[in-house]
């Protein structure tokens, strides 16, 4: 019964999400699995295209880079290991012209706006301008109500959880919630939120209930 009623909310919240999204512009599909969510890019992403792949720990917990690479898709993708800090720049730029760009979110209001902070603001600028189509997947654990609980959730959750992930000494890192650390070390230094699709691209949002990302 419990896990009944946990997944009626989950639907519930994706589908009050699904139907925001389209009245600021968004294309909103719900895919209830991985497979559905692979499936679903790979039909939008034609072979050969080129794509960008934003930091995003959602699109590599699904594998996305290494299925549109057997698609013959250029794929940059600066998260490669091995890569010098001039290289990882280089695809950064590259990623702004790309044909598509595939990213998470870090979070998504219920009615339809699409809230990130980033560090070095490649991510929230392809998010905005350059590639002509650009695919956000969100799982659930991303809806929030509004917008101050979207950067509630960034600062108290999702930056914490990343800085510790990239090994960074960050106050957040070690304390787990935002610090307010100031521009020495803070990872939050653009903040985006994306009120309505922008005029240059065609945007698709994938909601899923699976828990991706952080």
């Amino acid at each position: 019964m419990h896990e009944e009623i946990s997944a009626w909310h989950v639907e519930t919240l994706l589908s009050r999400t699904a139907e925001g999204l389209p009245k600021r512009g968004f294309a909103a599909v719900i895919k209830k699995t991985r497979e559905e969510i692979l499936a679903h890019v790979e039909s939008i992403v034609p072979d050969g295209s080129s794509v960008g792949m934003g930091g995003s720990v959602t699109v590599r917990e699904l594998d996305i880079p290494a299925m549109l690479a057997r698609k013959g898709c250029t794929v940059y993708d600066h998260w490669r290991p091995g890569l010098s800090q001039e290289e990882v720049f280089a695809i950064r730029r590259r990623q702004l012209t790309a044909d598509f760009f595939l990213t998470g979110t870090n979070a998504l209001t219920v009615d339809g706006r699409l809230v990130n902070i980033d560090g070095t603001g490649n991510r929230v600028a392809a998010m905005s301008f350059g590639p002509r189509h650009i695919i956000v997947i969100a799982g659930a654990n991303k809806i929030v109500r509004d917008l101050d609980d979207a950067l509630r959730r960034i600062k108290d959750l999702a930056s914490p959880q990343n800085s510790r992930r990239l090994g960074l000494q960050t106050p957040c890192a070690a304390a787990g919630r935002c610090c307010d650390c100031g521009a020495g070390s803070t990872v939050c230094r653009i903040v985006s939120i994306i009120e309505y699709k922008p005029l240059a691209a065609d945007y698709t949002v994938i909601l899923t209930p699976e828990p991706l990302g952080f």
